[in-house]
Order: structure tokens, then C-alpha cells, then sequence
């Protein structure tokens, strides 16, 4: 037995309260690679305040995460994720969270849950919204409907890409990442990540999306937190802590086609980012 609890379909689960200051998002900075060149995200004392990267939107919905019953967690792993933003973050204060699982889909081999998270300033103003889905490995054949297909996002043939942007990650990204609130031990523990199917611990699949946050911001945002609007990614392959992150972006009726990669793989696909 899997050991989901599906009564949760459809049920909005409370409101929990998220607080957080300057120390909290300069940590989450850091754990996404931030380096002192880029002193407006890791120091409080910056001339213009201290600025807060988009993709901490996916660090305070952690409080409204909802039960899903009696779940196994390194084998608990991210299928997708789409983030959207309706305005930047403050530098501390509270996010009022809340989330709902829309549904359970049976993959066969893996059990598919998407849940819907928001987050609302404390004056219930929107701050974002948030999709995710997440495989649990070995819960699948439960006889559920396997759900729909999702659009098919490739990069164009034979095009450079509009923007490219190298970042390496360090032996011990995911020991520092992990301190914003993820403590799943598939990416500290040996033991727990062969138990999950991992050769050895692996990146949190929201570290690798916070630093292609970065390469996006930068690259085309210009550093402007307030155009950052939309990042969706399918998560397609591991990363280990020490590889490198590359991510590339073509710019496509409006949005970027985004791909990330390592030297083995390509880890982030299926992916556009929306910015002003």
C-alpha cells in the first residue's frame, strides 16, 4: 500500500502564517548560489534595500504543505513546477499560505499529486501562485486515471540560444540548501538516497530551479525583480552537488523557451520563464 490518503482531493487546507527577515532570504541566496558580486540579494545594509530573489516564492509554501497521509519521503521527488508572481518581496514580513492537492493521478510506476499553493501579503494582497507536481515512486497501479498530457516545449533546432549563463554548484549545496526548510533526507544521507533509488544524495530539484532563476533574472530581467512574472519547469533528470548548471534561453512569441543542463543531462525542460 501506497499510504496516500486521496480524501484529500479537493479539500483547501488552512491558512498558516509564514514569517521570515533579511537573514532568511540573504540564507536562501546563498543556498541558490548568490555570490558577493551580487550584494543587493546576500546584504541588508545595501544601498536601495536588500532585494529578494522570485523563486523564494517556492520557500514559504512549506507551511501549507498538506498531508497526505503515511508518505516515505526519499521517494518523494518534484515532477513540475510553475511559479507566478503578482509582485517582488519584501525583504521580511509575513505571507499568509494556503493550498489545495487538485488531484492524484496514477502513472503506473508512481502516483502523480498536484497541489495548488498561494500566497497572500498580510494585508491579503496577492503575492503568488503556485503548481506543482510530485512523484511518489511505487504508488502508482492503484487504478486511478493517468491524466492529461502536457504541452511540449522544445527549444528551436539549429538556433542559439538568446541568452547563456554557466553557474557551478558546490559539494555542499544541498548541506546549505536544505537549511531554508527542506530537511528530505534523500539529499544529505547516503543511506536514504539509495533507499530512494539515488546512487548517492542529490540537489534539491528547487535549487536547481533557484539558479536558473538567477540566470533568467539576470539575464533577462536585468536584475529587475519586479519583470520577473512566470517560471514553469519539468523536472527530467538528477543533479549531484559540484556539477554545473547551465541554463539557456530563447526568446519565443512573447516568452523564453528555457533549458537547463549539466554535463551529463539535461535536468530542467518542458520550461518558459514570462518576464516584462
Amino acid at each position: 500500500m501506497s499510504g496516500l490518503d486521496f480524501s484529500v482531493v479537493g479539500k483547501k487546507n488552512p491558512e498558516k502564517i509564514f514569517k521570515y527577515n533579511s537573514k532568511d532570504v540573504i540564507l536562501y541566496a546563498l543556498g541558490i548560489g548568490a555570490q558577493t558580486s551580487e550584494l543587493p540579494f546576500i546584504y541588508e545594509g545595501v544601498s536601495g534595500g536588500l532585494k529578494v530573489f522570485p523563486s523564494y516564492a517556492t520557500i514559504p509554501r512549506r507551511v501549507a504543505f498538506p498531508k497526505l497521509g503515511k508518505i516515505s519521503f526519499p521517494k518523494f521527488i518534484h515532477g513540475e513546477e510553475l511559479v507566478r508572481l503578482y509582485k517582488p518581496f519584501s525583504s521580511q514580513g509575513e505571507i499568509i499560505c494556503s493550498s489545495e492537492v487538485t488531484n492524484i493521478y496514477d502513472k503506473g510506476k508512481a502516483a502523480v499529486i498536484n497541489v495548488t499553493f498561494t500566497g497572500l501579503s498580510s494585508d491579503r494582497e496577492p503575492l503568488f501562485e503556485i503548481e506543482s507536481s510530485f512523484f511518489y515512486l511505487g504508488a502508482g497501479g492503484f487504478g486511478g486515471d493517468r491524466g492529461p498530457k502536457t504541452e511540449s516545449l522544445i527549444p528551436p533546432e539549429d538556433t542559439p540560444p538568446d541568452f547563456s549563463v554557466t553557474y557551478k554548484t558546490t559539494e555542499n549545496q544541498a548541506a546549505l540548501y536544505r537549511l531554508n526548510g527542506d530537511f528530505n533526507p534523500l539529499h544529505i544521507d547516503p543511506e536514504a538516497a539509495r533507499f530512494g533509488g539515488q546512487e548517492k544524495p542529490i540537489l534539491h530539484g528547487l535549487c536547481t530551479y533557484g539558479f536558473a532563476t538567477r540566470a533568467i533574472l539576470y539575464s533577462g530581467c536585468g536584475g529587475d525583480v519586479s519583470r520577473f512574472k512566470e517560471f514553469k519547469v519539468r523536472f527530467t533528470n538528477v543533479v549531484y552537488p559540484g556539477e554545473s548548471l547551465t541554463t539557456e534561453g530563447w526568446k519565443v512569441d512573447g516568452k523564453f523557451i528555457i533549458q537547463v543542463k549539466t554535463e551529463r543531462a539535461v535536468v530542467l525542460s518542458n520550461a518558459y520563464a514570462i518576464v516584462d
